[in-house]
C-alpha cells in the first residue's frame, strides 16, 4: 500500500528517469514475440534469398507494431481489463466466439513456432555431442523438447512469484539475443550501402511476397496484441491497493502510466527492430552466396556459419535461438491463457495449457518435418490472424463509453485502420497468388 501511495503522489508533474524504472517492463516482455524463432526463420530466409532488399519490411512492420502495442496497452490501462475481456463485454456472443477461434488459431501457430525454435536451439548447442554418442537426430530433438518444457515451466513459476522478477529475466534474455547478434554483425562485415538501400527503398514482387507476409506476421504478432493489455494490469492493481482507488487520483495515475508505457514501447520495439534487422543483415552477408541449402534449414544455416565466420558465430546463433525460443514460448503460453480466460470467462490451468500446446511441436519433430518450413508457415498463418485482434482493438479504443478520457484521436484511428487495411490487402494478394498461380 505504501508503494501505491508513493505512485499516487507522483502521478502528476514531469516524467523522471528514476520513476521510469518502476514502469518499464511490459513492452519489453511483449517485444519478445517480435524476436521469436518465427522471426529467425523469416529473416534468415529473407536475407539468404533476397539479400538486403526486404529490410524495409522490418522497418514498416516495426512502425505498425509500435502503434498496435500502444493501443493495446492504452485499452488495458484505460479499462483495467484485457482486450479479450473487453471483447466479451462489448460484443455479441457469436462475435466473441468467432474472435476466440481466430485468436486460438494464432496462439496455436505461435506456440508451435516458439517451442520448436527453443528445442532446435538446444539441439544446435548440445545435439552434436549426443549424436557422436550414437543417438539419432529425432531422439535428440525430442530430448531437447522435454528439456525446453522444463525450462518453460520454471519461467512460468517465476512469473507466478512476482511480475518484476519475471520481467527482469525476460529483459536479460532479450539482452542476450541482442549481444549475440551484435557479435554476428561484427564478424560478418555487411555491405552498409546495400543495407541503407534495403531499409529506405521499398521493393516487393511476386517472388518476395510470401516471405514479406511471413516477416509481417512475425513482427505484428496477433497473440501479443491480446497479451499487452494484460501485462499492464499488475501495476494498476498495485496502485488501487485494498481501497479500490477511483476518481481523479486514479485517472492521473493512469495518464502518467500511459506516458511511461509509450516510452517503454519505443525503446523495446526499436530494440526488437534492430535485432531483427541484424538477423536479416547477417543472413544477407554470410548466407546469400551459399546457395538455397542455407536458406532451407536453420540447422544448415548454423552449420554454414562455421566455415564462413568461425565457431563463435555458430555458438552466438544457437544461443540467440535458444534464448528466443525459451522466452517467447513462455510469453506464448501467457498469451494463450489471457485469450481463453478473457473470451470464455473460464479458469484454465496454465501448466495444462503448456502440456497441450507442446503436442503439435512433438508431432512435427517425430515426423522429421523441416522445422524452417513449419516456422515460415506458422508466421504466414499469424499474418492472417492479425485482423482478428486489430479490428476489435480499433473498434474498442474508438468507443467513448469504453475509453472515456483515453479515446483515440482521429489521426490515431485513421492510421490504425490504414494499417489494418494494408495487412488485409497483403493477405488477399497472397491468397490470390497461391490459388491462381498468378
Amino acid at each position: 500500500m505504501q508503494a501505491a501511495e508513493r505512485e499516487a503522489e507522483s502521478s502528476s508533474g514531469p516524467l523522471s528517469l528514476r520513476e521510469f524504472w518502476h514502469f518499464v517492463g511490459p513492452a519489453f516482455v511483449a517485444s519478445v514475440a517480435y524476436i521469436d524463432p518465427g522471426n529467425f526463420a523469416s529473416n534468415i530466409v529473407g536475407g539468404a534469398r533476397f539479400k538486403y532488399t526486404l529490410l524495409w519490411v522490418l522497418l514498416w512492420s516495426n512502425g505498425m507494431a509500435m502503434l498496435v502495442q500502444y493501443l493495446s496497452a492504452k485499452l488495458g490501462i484505460a479499462t483495467g481489463r484485457t482486450l479479450p475481456q473487453n471483447c466479451r463485454d462489448q460484443f455479441s456472443r457469436p462475435v466473441v466466439w468467432f474472435l476466440w477461434v481466430g485468436a486460438e488459431i494464432s496462439a496455436i501457430a505461435t506456440d508451435l513456432a516458439e517451442f520448436l525454435g527453443a528445442a532446435l536451439g538446444f539441439y544446435l548447442l548440445f545435439g552434436p555431442a549426443l549424436l557422436r554418442h550414437g543417438m539419432g537426430r529425432t531422439p535428440v530433438m525430442l530430448t531437447a523438447a522435454l528439456v525446453t518444457t522444463v525450462f518453460v515451466f520454471l519461467l512460468l513459476l517465476l512469473n507466478q512469484r512476482g511480475f518484476r522478477h519475471f520481467e527482469g529475466v525476460i529483459i536479460a534474455l532479450v539482452s542476450a539475443i541482442g549481444i549475440c547478434y551484435a557479435v554476428e554483425i561484427f564478424l560478418v562485415h555487411p555491405d552498409w550501402r546495400q543495407t541503407a538501400e534495403g531499409v529506405l527503398l521499398p521493393r516487393l514482387n511476386r517472388s518476395t511476397l510470401y516471405i514479406a507476409v511471413s516477416m509481417l506476421g512475425a513482427t505484428v504478432m496477433p497473440h501479443v496484441i491480446y497479451l499487452h493489455s494484460s501485462l499492464v494490469q499488475p501495476r494498476l492493481k498495485r496502485f488501487k491497493g485494498g481501497d479500490n482507488a477511483l476518481g481523479a487520483q486514479f485517472l492521473h495515475f493512469r495518464q502518467r502510466y500511459l506516458r511511461y508505457e509509450l516510452i517503454d514501447i519505443v525503446f523495446a520495439m526499436n530494440g526488437a527492430w534492430l535485432i531483427n534487422s541484424a538477423m536479416l543483415i547477417m543472413a544477407a552477408a554470410a548466407l546469400a552466396g551459399s546457395g538455397d541449402a542455407a536458406a532451407g534449414s536453420l540447422e544448415v544455416a548454423h552449420r554454414t556459419l562455421g566455415p564462413l565466420l568461425g565457431p563463435m558465430a555458430q555458438v552466438a546463433f544457437a544461443v540467440a535461438l535458444l534464448c528466443s525460443g525459451l522466452s517467447s514460448s513462455t510469453i506464448g503460453v501467457l498469451a494463450g491463457q489471457v485469450i481463453i480466460e478473457g473470451f470464455l470467462a473460464v479458469r484454465f490451468p496454465i501448466y495444462l495449457r503448456r502440456l497441450i500446446t507442446i503436442i503439435p511441436a512433438l508431432v512435427v519433430i517425430a515426423m522429421g518435418l523441416n522445422e524452417l518450413k513449419i516456422l515460415l508457415l506458422s508466421q504466414a498463418v499469424l499474418s492472417f490472424g492479425i485482423p482478428f485482434a486489430l479490428v476489435p482493438l480499433l473498434i474498442l479504443t474508438g468507443r467513448r463509453e469504453v475509453m472515456h478520457h483515453f479515446l483515440n484521436r482521429r489521426r490515431t484511428a485513421v492510421l490504425g485502420w490504414t494499417i489494418t487495411t494494408l495487412i488485409i490487402g497483403l493477405n488477399v494478394v497472397l491468397l490470390w497468388q497461391v490459388f491462381t498461380g498468378a
